[in-house]
């Protein structure tokens, strides 16, 4: 047997242990380490460069081209493989019907430094996000829209959580994530070019048509409270969504997604890009 695998068979193994905390927030940021489950997923990461440090298989699980070229990337990487059974794995993604695999990756540095707003045209920025579902949707979202990353503003959900892992579908290795306070978010935006976008009734326009700019920055609130007004007033542009229905607002995640796709369309349609 390669000496970058082991076999696992006890519950109460420390290493069992230790990657089932990493499903715990205060081990993820003590070990600067989470977990995320699944071929596709780990795929997805592979791909964009990002190979996981530890890869955890299932050892009654069906051959697969795509497992085998994880486990050879894992062992190239010098990372560790380790066979468990599937209740063991199980117990460390906290799935009763977990898939046959599951990695370890080393956090991602989310410092507003390490971005590059240039490197596209559109960003979402999320402000006390507090559903790791909704986060994880709103990565998904920018994967689909091209935008660079998600920003997250004060205290959200941590994106480095198996649900929000979980619900972006991978995108939580293709975009790149930041977090801040709104102070020090702020003073970064404005050292720069940026407009600041935000879904508002505060001396808004409509939202189709509106005068977008690149590098555009789609910001959305809490899901309950929705975004501070003295946050609403500092924005750049403020744009109102119509509800026909008896509903005052949309999901968080729902109207991210709607206002980036109309951002999108008035991007690629402004007068700059025709030139």
């Amino acid at each position: 047997m390669a000496e970058y695998r082991r076999v696992i068979t006890g519950f109460s193994n420390p290493t069992v242990k230790a990657l089932r905390a990493l499903r715990e927030k205060k081990h993820r940021k003590r070990e600067k380490k989470f977990l995320a489950e699944g071929l596709r997923l780990l795929t997805d990461a592979r791909e964009c460069g990002h190979v996981p440090e530890t890869l955890v298989l299932a050892d009654r699980r069906d051959p697969h081209p795509l497992l085998s070229a994880l486990e050879e990337a894992v062992e190239a990487s010098g990372g560790e493989v380790i066979e468990t059974t599937p209740d063991i794995l199980a117990k460390i993604t906290g799935k009763d019907n977990p898939q046959a695999v599951a990695g370890v990756f080393a956090e991602f540095d989310t410092s507003l430094g390490a971005l590059d707003r240039s490197h596209a045209d559109i960003w979402l920025v999320a402000q006390a996000l507090r559903d790791p579902g909704n986060l994880g949707t709103m990565l998904r979202t920018g994967d689909a829209i091209g935008a660079g990353g998600l920003i997250l503003i004060d205290d959200c959900a941590d994106p480095f959580s198996v649900e929000a892992v979980r619900a972006s579908m991978g995108a939580v290795f293709t975009q790149h994530i930041a977090q801040a306070d709104w102070g020090e978010f702020e003073s970064w935006l404005r050292e720069g070019e940026g407009q600041l976008v935000a879904a508002s009734l505060r001396d808004a326009q409509p939202y189709r048509g509106a005068p977008y700019a690149a590098p555009c920055f789609v910001m959305v609130g809490n899901e309950s409270r929705g975004l501070p007004e003295d946050y609403e007033m500092a924005c750049d542009l403020r744009v109102t969504m119509p509800m026909k229905g008896h509903a005052d607002s949309l999901n968080a995640a729902v109207a991210a997604a709607v206002l980036g796709y109309e951002v999108l369309a008035g991007l690629e349609h402004s007068p700059a890009r025709g030139e």
